[in-house]
């Protein structure tokens, strides 16, 4: 897989996705990674890739055609390019499984009050958001996607069943996880996991499941 990030802060964007698991996933060939710094296609001298929006109103809109040459430059026939919007369709684990089997994955990251409704409508394939709230900036979201994306990639994270029991994978939230020190202020660790018993253990593990979903998370139980 490779991933293309247009944006217009690259140094907010290069230390996530270049350090810790990524990064050495990274070196080790199991995906590439482009940063494109949007306003070298900028127009005029000063490289200028906003205007004030049409109709009035607050803020600066990034333009279009400086977007449109940015996906240019980077667009290949496989390419599936995501804008990051806070009106997009919300980024869950079953999208980040999806975008996984994508060979090539383009990011656009907006500012300021936000990108000319047409790279949405005409130059992209779908725009996602991270969450209910607003960003000033879509680099955050870009590499929340990124890595929610590349960790399920194979050879990423080392074991390959790390990915599959996890929160969301099975629609529920996963289960608390304990390790040493055995007690710790009293604390102790639940003793159905000091026992050995792998049938109980697993037993217990679908019921803490369970009951953490219902507790934090209704809504997914009501989904599926």
């Amino acid at each position: 897989m490779h991933v293309d990030v247009l944006t217009l802060f690259p140094e907010i964007v290069r230390p996530s996705l270049t350090t810790s698991i990524l990064g050495r996933a990274l070196t080790a060939g199991h995906w590439s990674l482009g940063i494109h710094d949007i306003r070298a296609h900028g127009i005029g001298r000063h490289r200028v890739v906003d205007d004030s929006p049409y109709g009035g109103g607050s803020g600066m809109v990034m333009r279009v055609d400086v977007i449109d040459a940015a996906i240019a430059g980077v667009r290949r026939p496989d390419s599936h390019v995501v804008i990051l919007e806070a009106s997009g369709t919300p980024f869950t684990q079953s999208v980040a499984t999806r975008l996984a089997a994508v060979p090539h994955l383009v990011l656009v990251c907006g500012h300021y009050e936000g990108i000319d409704a047409r790279v949405r409508e005409h130059l992209c394939d779908e725009a996602l958001s991270i969450g209910d709230f607003v960003l000033t900036g879509g680099e955050i979201a870009a590499c929340a996607v990124i890595d929610a994306v590349v960790r399920l990639r194979p050879g990423v994270l080392g074991n390959d069943h790390s990915a599959v029991d996890e929160s969301f994978t099975s629609g529920q939230l996963e289960y608390p996880h304990y390790t040493r020190p055995r007690e710790y202020r009293g604390w102790g660790v639940p003793e159905i996991l000091l026992g050995g018993d792998h049938g109980k253990v697993e037993r217990w593990r679908r019921e803490q499941s369970a009951a953490r979903t219902a507790a934090v998370r209704p809504d997914l139980n009501r989904r599926g």
